[in-house]
């Protein structure tokens, strides 16, 4: 569904004309696709297990054989495999309310939902909550970067998850429900491994067995825009657009490939988050074009610059995901 029915049927569900409505807290601005990418962030690309394309950020493992054989039925098809990173979502982070951050910033008039909350700001307690928007946003597609249908996400940008629509978003205890093993970890001793992921984002990539961590940013527990002990809205927006990563995928929503032989001819639901094979990339309010950073890596080496003490605590992030395929 493209992102103009979205708003039309929105607009039939309502019963009313007027969709848009004005909210002080709400600001944002459009993401242009070619100027506010990291267009670095796509390598490094590779062919087989070969890398013909470095990047600065560290890469994931590759199948060992650049012919990959996929069966299909009783047959085969021959082609390439290669590696590459895509981007492949854009989250708006806000306190407010249906507040549409990377479509230039307004609200849709959607009904009596609660304000968020940020950090020591806003109240004498440190924590905060967040809502999330995940959009769909093909831009290897639109480009026409990589033309093989089976190596990329097709289709146009649309809304694909608004955090408002979930209950469970803003009820930690309803978030079990598709994540029960959340209650093994809620003790110090999980948590305390979570300084291994940490360190290991910050110099290189995160530890995929230690699912539950987020590195930096804290735990990916619950599956909800509750954020404890907020000091910086900048690290609680990352963590909470990680959460919603793994909540889709947790939900069947994304898929994943694998970079292995005949692995790679075929993408896989994966209720846990493969956190090595994510990064993302600031687009708003202040995009940052010249780096992308691992899932859980410390936002203490970039956020100078992208988290004034005046802003009104709305962020974008471009979503990347590395795309393991076999090209025809």
């Amino acid at each position: 569904m493209s992102l103009l029915r979205t708003f039309t049927l929105l607009l039939l569900l309502l019963g009313s004309t007027k969709t848009f409505a004005a909210d002080p807290q709400c600001e944002g601005r459009f993401v242009n696709p070619i100027t506010d990418i990291c267009w670095e962030c796509i390598f490094p690309i590779s062919i087989g297990s070969v890398a013909v394309s470095t990047g600065t950020v560290p890469d994931t493992a590759n199948p060992g054989s650049p012919i990959q054989f996929c069966p299909m039925g009783i047959l085969y098809r021959v082609g390439l495999a290669i590696g590459y990173w895509e981007p492949m979502a854009l989250t708006d982070v806000t306190r407010s309310p249906y507040c549409m951050v990377n479509l230039g910033g307004f609200n849709l008039n959607v009904g009596n939902v609660g304000s968020g909350t940020a950090g020591q700001s806003d109240k004498p307690a440190a924590g905060a909550f967040y809502h999330v928007h995940w959009y769909k946003y093909p831009l290897t597609y639109w480009l026409n970067i990589i033309t093989s249908a089976g190596c990329l996400q097709g289709g146009d940008m649309d809304i694909g998850y608004l955090s408002e629509l979930d209950p469970m978003w803003n009820d930690s205890s309803l978030g079990l429900i598709i994540s029960p093993e959340a209650m093994l970890f809620n003790n110090v001793i999980a948590q305390g491994a979570c300084a291994a992921d940490a360190i290991a984002s910050a110099v290189y990539k995160p530890i995929d067995a230690l699912f539950w961590c987020a590195g930096s940013q804290g735990s990916m527990y619950p599956f909800s825009g509750w954020v404890s002990n907020e000091f910086s809205a900048l690290q609680s927006s990352v963590l909470v657009s990680e959460r919603m990563a793994f909540k889709l995928h947790r939900q069947g929503m994304i898929m994943n490939s694998i970079g292995a032989d005949t692995a790679v001819c075929f993408e896989y639901p994966s209720p846990i988050i493969p956190k090595e094979r994510w990064r993302y990339q600031m687009v708003n309010m202040y995009p940052d074009v010249v780096q992308c950073h691992p899932f859980g890596q410390t936002v203490m080496r970039w956020e100078a610059g992208h988290n004034p003490p005046n802003g009104r605590k709305n962020f974008g992030y471009l979503i990347w995901r590395k795309r393991n395929c076999v090209f025809l």
